[in-house]
Order: structure tokens, then sequence, then C-alpha cells
């Protein structure tokens, strides 16, 4: 299918991004539109739902305007994938009538809630059901909050009224006029209602939140036929929605996560790390959580699951941010790379960035930053190379959680994001992990992965093979043969870490 499209919608919290794909995984058209979030109170973060569709709607008719003006011929858009900001829900009526604002994975109300789970005993049942932790940062803590604070929605609920969806469910329902509803896997893993093993929605957990009585979507595979819209007559035909997923999980599967031991690393504000670990799940016991990492209806002869585990560093890209505005270390994040490798090592100076805590695999989320080691001998320089060198440390620190959760040794880590144009860091992190590091250059990955599952579902793509062919042309950054001045250097890490 040469002349045949995938429209990719990655509907993100800042913006909607929208692309088109053609048959050799391409970009043929793309088009962005900023959305508009509401931050108020003691950490209230919310979107308005019906704002969040018409963001999509403008995004879609600005990308395919522009695959238009350039002579693309929009009979020849077959399909629709779909990746979506994850954790942020919106909960509607009868009617399709939101019954609050969405609220977003960001926002923090529901910590009094999941402390008082935490305190009835329930973190251990929990994890082993959805392999999740109780924290406001998953969906279901907050819509606990929601119907204990708010009598519409409670009485919605109660009467059996109230529809609950994350952002897919949302756009779907609403791209069909209410025809459809339904979610994929792994945004339903991470909601706090969704059994991992029998991928559906547990009951005894909605009991004991007493929630027994709200409505949820039929949960399917990431690459399913979900629908058909015209894009509220955008186009003259009707696509299949042949991909819902979740953004991270959608960048895993762009860029390849196909096998266990596969992994990637969005190396952005903070730090998304996702690893395939095949087709059963593993509970974890070094801080990571368990999760849906992508899913197809036909696979002969095993599940059409692939589980992963996600570690979640709170602060990368923020820490040389920091060292820009407040230390004023350098005038352009640019100029770091050239700085860092200005001295031959990091002359014994760790910074430790705990400015909102340490994330997986620590979970220190009281700590506080530190810069140690400086001596009168430190310059800006060994600063900014400490700095750096953090994010590889943080992101080996996950990895080895993760290869001791599961037994399956990490085989390549492919990498995205804006700090991959930092040579030094990818270079650096080759060498602490002793495995390739493998850079796309690909900004809009996760819109990429959900193109890939429609793909498939529609027949664009004949199989994972083929999509592996297409990810071929990727560049491979793999460590030098003298490890042990890098494996020196991540002792001094630990030692800074374990320090109070």
């Amino acid at each position: 299918m040469t002349n045949s499209y995938i429209l990719a919608i990655d509907q993100g919290t800042s913006s909607t991004k929208t692309l088109l794909f053609d048959g050799a995984g391409q970009v043929a058209a793309r088009a962005s539109e900023p959305l508009k979030t509401n931050y108020f109170g003691d950490g209230y973060v919310e979107q308005d739902p019906e704002e969040i569709f018409r963001n999509v709607l403008t995004s879609v008719g600005k990308c395919i305007g522009t695959f238009a003006a350039q002579g693309g011929d929009l009979r020849e858009v077959s399909a629709c994938g779909i990746s979506n900001q994850r954790e942020t829900f919106v909960v509607w009526d009868e009617t399709g009538v939101p019954l609050h604002n969405a609220i977003v994975w960001q926002c923090k109300r529901s910590i009094g809630v999941c402390e008082r789970l935490k305190a009835e005993g329930l973190a251990e049942t929990i994890q082993s059901k959805t392999g999740l932790f109780i924290d406001p940062y998953f969906s279901g803590s907050k819509l606990i909050w929601l119907y204990e604070n708010n009598a519409s929605v409670k009485q919605a609920i109660d009467a059996g009224k109230a529809y609950f969806g994350t952002i897919d469910t949302w756009l779907l329902y609403k791209l069909t006029n209410g025809q459809r509803y339904l979610t994929d896997y792994t945004n339903a893993s991470r909601t706090l209602f969704f059994n991992l093993n029998t991928l559906s929605w547990d009951q005894e957990l909605l009991a004991t939140f007493g929630l027994s009585n709200l409505n949820l979507p039929e949960p399917k595979p990431s690459s399913a036929l979900f629908g058909e819209s015209n894009f509220n007559g955008l186009f003259d035909h009707v696509l299949p929605i042949a991909s819902l997923i979740g953004d991270s999980q959608a960048a895993a599967f762009g860029e390849g996560c196909f096998t266990p031991g596969t992994a990637k690393a969005t190396l952005g504000t903070g730090c998304s790390i996702i690893m395939n670990i095949g087709e059963k799940p593993t509970t974890s016991q070094h801080g990571m959580i368990t999760t849906i990492c992508w899913s197809t209806e036909e696979r002969p002869g095993r599940r059409s699951v692939d589980y992963a585990l996600e570690g979640v560093i709170v602060t990368c890209g923020a820490t040389i941010e920091w060292l820009k505005n407040n230390l004023g270390l350098f005038a352009e994040s640019r100029e770091t790379e050239a700085m860092a490798t200005a001295v031959p090592d990091n002359g014994g100076v760790y910074v430790v960035p705990a400015f909102s805590g340490l994330g997986a695999p620590h979970w220190e989320m009281s700590r506080k930053a530190s810069i140690s080691g400086l001596t009168f001998g430190s310059n800006r320089n060994h600063i900014v190379r400490a700095a750096l060198e953090s994010i590889p440390y943080q992101i080996k620190d996950v990895i080895l959680a993760m290869e001791q959760d599961t037994g399956i040794p990490l085989e390549e880590l492919m990498v995205n994001g804006g700090l991959t144009s930092n040579g030094f860091v990818l270079q650096f992190l080759a060498d602490l992990l002793g495995k390739a590091v493998i850079n796309r250059d690909m900004p809009d990955v996760s819109a990429l992965g959900a193109a890939y599952l429609a793909g498939l579902k529609t027949g664009m793509y004949k199989d994972l093979a083929h999509l592996q062919q297409l990810n071929d042309c990727k560049s491979a950054i793999n460590p030098t043969t003298d490890s042990s001045a890098v494996n020196e250097a991540y002792a001094g890490w630990q030692s800074a870490i374990q320090a109070s």
C-alpha cells in the first residue's frame, strides 16, 4: 500500500500533535495545537474535556490541511491511531456531558486518600493486582476523591449513570458520537482498577473503593478496531480507529521494544524508562511499576500482551535547567557537552538531583538535592559534568533494579527526548550500561508507535519483523572498551546516594 497513510494523534498534556505516516513509517505532514491546563489550589490540575476534544480536531485539521496543500489526497488516509496522556481522566453522564473537568495526572489532590488507603493495609493487595503503587499519580485515587467531594459525581456513580474514561476513551466516545465506549490495556493499567493477571476490571478493588456502580469501558488490545470516525466532517470518508495506547507505551512500541530485554528511556525534564519483560507480569521488589507494554489481537502461540516494568526518574533535564537559570553556569544547554569534556573526569564531584525527591528505584520523596565532593580544585565544568553524569547514573539504577526483578538482562536501550542531542550523556550512558544505546532522532515517537499499531491492524504494516526493518535507520552509540573509569565513577555515585 504505497499510497496509503496513517493518521496518528498524540494527545499530550500541553498540546496535541497530529502526524501522517506513510507505508515506510516516514512523516508526510505534521501539526501541533497547544492545550491549556488549569493549575490552582494545593496542587490541583485540571483541563476542560470539551476543549481537549476541540484541540484534537484543530490539530487534525491543521495537519491534513498541510497535507492537502502539498498535493496530498485525503482519500489515501486509511486509518487512525491515538496515543494519549496517561492517567488523566473524565467522568460523564448518560448524555455525554462531563460531570467535572478532566483531572490531570499531575494533580495531587488525592494525597489524603492515598495515605488512608495505605493505612488500611491495601498497598500489597493493590500492587499484586494492578502492578501499581498507591499514589496520586494514578487515576483511581483522584476519582475516589471526586466521589467523596463532589455531590453530583457521587450521585451519578451510585445511580449507575456515571461513565469513566481515560483520555483515549473520552476521545473515542466523542469521535464516534457516543457509539463506542472502549479503552486499551495500557491505559486501563494506569487506573488502580485493572487486574494485570485477568486483563479485566477488578471488581473486588472497585467494591473496596465504593465504586461498584461505576461504568467502565471494555478493555481491548492496543492494536484493534475501536470504531470509525470522519472527525466531525474533516474527512469525506470514515477512518477506522485502529489503535489506542498510552503515550509512554506508544513510545516504547515506536522505538521497537518488541522483545524481552529491550527498553526505552525518554530523556526529558524527568525520565520514563520502560523495559519489555515478555508475556508474564512480574511484581517488582525494587521500586518499579508493573504495567502493560503493548498488545495486539493476533499472535499465534502466545498471549496477546507484552508486559513491562517502568521506572520513573523525577529529575533529569530539569537539573541542567536549574544550573542554567539559578546558578548561571552557562547561557545555553547545548554548551554543556563541551564543558563536560573539558575536564578528564568529574573530579570527585557528584550531583544528586533530588530537587523533588528521588524516584525509582529509591523512592526517597522527602530527600533534598545535594552537590558533594567539592574542593578548591573544582570548577564549573566539574559541576556541569557531574550534573550530566547524574542522568546515566539514575538510568543505570533503574535498569539494574529491573534486571534484579526479572532476571532478564538489558538487550539494548533506545533513547528519545531533548537530551539525546548531548553526545556526552549518550556515550557515558553506553559505557555505564555496557550496552548499545540506540538513538533514532525521532521527535514524535509516541505518534509513530500509535501509527505502527494501527497499521498492523489494517495491514499497512505486515508484522513486527516489517516494523523492525523500518526501524533499521538508527544510530548506535556503542560502549568503549575500557569501562574501569566509568565503573569507578558509578561506585562514587552509589556512595553519594547512600550518604545521609
